[in-house]
C-alpha cells in the first residue's frame, strides 16, 4: 500500500541516504511516483547544467569526474533553489543530499527559516562495500535521459541500447573501478555521519538495500507506516 493514502504522508518531506549504487536513485524515483512527489536528486540536477554549459554545470562537472563533492555553497544553493519551485509538490524526495553535516545544518536551519514543515523522515539504504564496489563496475546510463542499467542487475534487453527511448548507452567517468573506490572513501567519509546525525533526531529508518528492487521498494514504504 502506498503510505501517501495514510497517516499524513501526502506532505512528507523525506531523505534518502546511501553510498554510490545503493540503489537510492532507483528507490527515490519509484517512491516519489507513489507519494506524487518531487524527486529532487543533486545528480541529476547538475548533470542538467552541465547539458546547458552553464558556469555551475562546468564546474561541477571537475568535481564530480574525479569522484569528488562539489562545494557545499554551490549544492546548498542549488538544492534549496529546486526545492522552492516544488511548492505545488505534494511530497518531497531528497536523493543525494545532504551529503555531510555542513549541508543537513544549511538544510535544517533554511527550512527553519521559511517557516515550513522540517524534514519528516530518514532513510538510509545499507549495502556493504564489496557489494557496492561490484555494483558500480557493471553500471551503464543511458545518454539522453540518464535512465539506469546494470550489466548483471538490470540488463537492457538490447546490448548498449536504452529499453525506454532507444538512446546509447555509456559508462559514466564516475563510474568506473577507481573512480567509484574513491566516491565510495569520500562517501564513507563524509556522508556516513549523518546516519547518526539523523538518528540522534529519532528521524531515521534503516533498510537492506541487498534485497531485490521490490523488497527494498516494499521496505521503504514500511518505514513510512
Amino acid at each position: 500500500m502506498c503510505p501517501a493514502t495514510s497517516r499524513g504522508w501526502d506532505t512528507v518531506r523525506i531523505i534518502l541516504l546511501g553510498a554510490p549504487g545503493s540503489g537510492k536513485g532507483t528507490q527515490a524515483a519509484k517512491l516519489a511516483e507513489c507519494l506524487r512527489a518531487k524527486h529532487i536528486a543533486s545528480g541529476d540536477l547538475f548533470r542538467e547544467e552541465q547539458a546547458q554549459g552553464t558556469e555551475l554545470g562546468l564546474l561541477a562537472k571537475g568535481y564530480m569526474e574525479r569522484g569528488e563533492l562539489v562545494p557545499n555553497d554551490v549544492t546548498v544553493k542549488m538544492i534549496l533553489g529546486r526545492m522552492s519551485q516544488a511548492k505545488g509538490a505534494l511530497s518531497c524526495i531528497l536523493d543525494g543530499f545532504p551529503r555531510n553535516q555542513e549541508q543537513a545544518a544549511a538544510l535544517d536551519q533554511a527550512l527553519a527559516d521559511a517557516g515550513g514543515p522540517g524534514i519528516d523522515r530518514v532513510i538510509y539504504i545499507e549495502v556493504s562495500e564489496e557489494e557496492l564496489v561490484k555494483r558500480l563496475g557493471g553500471r551503464w546510463t543511458c545518454r539522453a535521459h540518464q535512465h539506469p542499467y546494470h550489466v548483471v542487475n538490470a540488463p537492457p534487453k538490447t546490448p548498449g541500447i536504452c529499453d525506454i527511448d532507444g538512446s546509447e548507452l555509456y559508462q559514466r567517468p564516475d563510474d568506473n573501478e577507481e573512480t567509484a573506490r574513491r566516491r565510495l572513501q569520500v562517501y564513507f567519509d563524509q556522508t556516513a555521519p549523518l546516519v547518526e546525525h539523523y538518528r540522534a533526531q529519532g528521524i531515521l529508518a534503516t533498510v537492506d538495500g541487498e534485497r531485490t528492487i521490490t523488497d527494498v521498494g516494499k521496505d521503504l514504504v514500511a518505514a513510512l507506516q
